[in-house]
């Protein structure tokens, strides 16, 4: 649902003009130092965009589903470590907070978040809890006024930089199901907490992850999510669905980018005396990509107005992700194969895209994990 045309189109052209002018000459200088320019970052603050999905009465854009996916085929025709920026706290980091707060809670996050000068991070993958989320092991065990955290979580993306963590903890260590883990807001300098050495991945130079340990800390019971122990897993399980439409979105968006590099290299590439563009094997691969790429946005587009609509998307977001982040892996490799060598050189940037848009089959649901909801889901629906 868009709700003010003319409105919303001016933010696209102020993206469209940023992404352009800031963030496409910048992702060389990313790659190679491992950090965003934090004149970067400060725009993105002045810009609002990391209130994007804050609603306005505190102090965000609140903009629907829709507006958010289409704000996003903008914004990540660039490296993805840009989004990356802004995206634990317009997505899992601030909308447990949104979704399942209590209206102190609310009002105290949410209006810092929307700014950017507080960064949320998700903290729910562990060494030994990744797709098995329900499985996790870090406890909060409750202790008068206080809970008592401890264990380890990993893959946390932005913890360097996060203000606050929205943590998954189980409460109740009798129960090793999904109804014992609780959700809380962690301050990320409460003493305890340590951070492990940021690691070194394959992609996305720039977007930050490590382990963070809890060791005894001590978090204010006021601070439990919602106030009510054992609704954890709820909120983490719909934070994530409308995460899989907002991480299709930014496959569209990087696919798109990847598809005009290799597009414009094939029309001026000369060989046997013309443009490769001409050969037709190759048109095949740009056909091939544009038609997927046109599918992914037909459904990501049509899963958020149904979101917006109020209706149960859970299907349509995990078939989404799936689609969107196979997609996206897809077109890379069938730029890397139009340029050929220079596929494989750094000087081109198509060799980095192939790397970075890797993650995307893997985190917030590997593939695999959004073949087993469409399908569980579809099991369920024929059987009444």
């Amino acid at each position: 649902m868009i709700r003010d045309p003319e409105t919303f189109e001016a933010l696209l052209d102020s993206v469209r003009r940023f992404v352009r002018e800031r963030l496409v000459p910048a992702e060389s200088e990313v790659a190679e130092t491992d950090q965003i320019p934090a004149a970067i970052v400060l725009a993105m603050r002045d810009m609002g965009l990391f209130g994007l999905t804050i609603p306005e009465s505190y102090g965000g854009l609140g903009l629907t589903m829709e507006e958010e996916s289409r704000l996003l085929f903008e914004l990540c025709k660039t490296s993805p470590a840009f989004r990356s920026v802004i995206g634990t706290t317009v997505g899992i980091g601030s909308q447990g907070i949104l979704m399942d707060g209590t209206p102190e809670q609310k009002a105290h996050y949410l209006p810092k978040l929307a700014t950017g000068e507080w960064m949320a991070s998700f903290a729910l993958t562990e060494p030994d809890a990744g797709s098995d989320a329900a499985s996790l092991r870090t406890t909060a065990i409750r202790d008068g006024d206080v809970y008592v955290v401890n264990g380890t979580k990993r893959y946390i993306t932005n913890a360097p930089q996060a203000t606050l963590f929205t943590l998954m903890a189980r409460t109740n260590p009798q129960d090793k199901t999904a109804g014992g883990v609780s959700a809380f807001i962690l301050d990320a300098k409460s003493p305890g907490i340590t951070l492990g050495k940021i690691d070194q991945k394959m992609g996305q130079k720039g977007a930050h992850t490590c382990d963070v340990i809890f060791e005894n800390v001590r978090v204010p019971a006021s601070h439990l999510i919602g106030g009510r122990e054992g609704q954890g897993f709820k909120t983490a399980m719909k934070v994530l669905e409308k995460g899989r439409i907002h991480l299709a979105a930014v496959c569209v968006g990087v696919a798109q980018r990847i598809l005009n590099d290799a597009l414009r290299y094939a029309v001026d590439r000369k060989q046997f005396g013309q443009s490769i563009a001409d050969f037709q094997l190759v048109q095949a691969m740009l056909a091939d990509s544009k038609a997927e790429l046109y599918a992914t946005e037909c459904m990501v587009i049509d899963a958020a107005r149904k979101r917006d609509e109020g209706r149960n998307v859970a299907t349509e977001a995990s078939c989404c992700k799936m689609f969107a982040s196979e997609m996206c892996g897809r077109v890379a490799d069938r730029a890397v194969q139009i340029l050929g060598g220079a596929g494989y050189l750094s000087e081109y940037g198509i060799e980095r895209f192939y790397r970075d848009v890797r993650l995307f089959r893997l985190y917030e649901g590997t593939t695999q994990i959004q073949q087993l909801i469409i399908a569980r889901n579809m099991v369920r629906e024929a059987r009444g």
